[in-house]
């Protein structure tokens, strides 16, 4: 039996939303972009937009997940102990 990471945002997308299906996509369209137009101002006006989508899905996206999961599981943390705290504290 596997357990998977929580921290990990891919867990949570479904398959067509995988790093190597957003690879894959933005390959095939600058590909295709070359083979139809065979011209490199073309090429690169396809490819921009597609290394902003890699560098948000794939590099920076992932990185504000788990920043968030690791600081809403501290504030969690830190929330159970003030109440188990405050008990201790009530009972003495």
């Amino acid at each position: 039996m596997s357990v998977k990471d929580p921290l990990n945002p891919w867990n949570y997308k479904p398959w067509w939303c995988q790093p190597w299906s957003i690879l894959l996509t933005g390959a095939v369209i600058i590909a295709g972009s070359w083979v139809l137009a065979k011209t490199p101002w073309i090429t690169l006006l396809v490819t921009t937009p597609i290394l902003v989508w890699w560098f948000y899905f794939l590099w920076l996206w992932p990185r504000l997940f788990r920043l968030s999961s690791l600081e809403l599981t501290n504030r969690q943390l830190n929330q159970e102990s003030e109440s188990i705290e405050t008990i201790r504290t009530s009972n003495e």
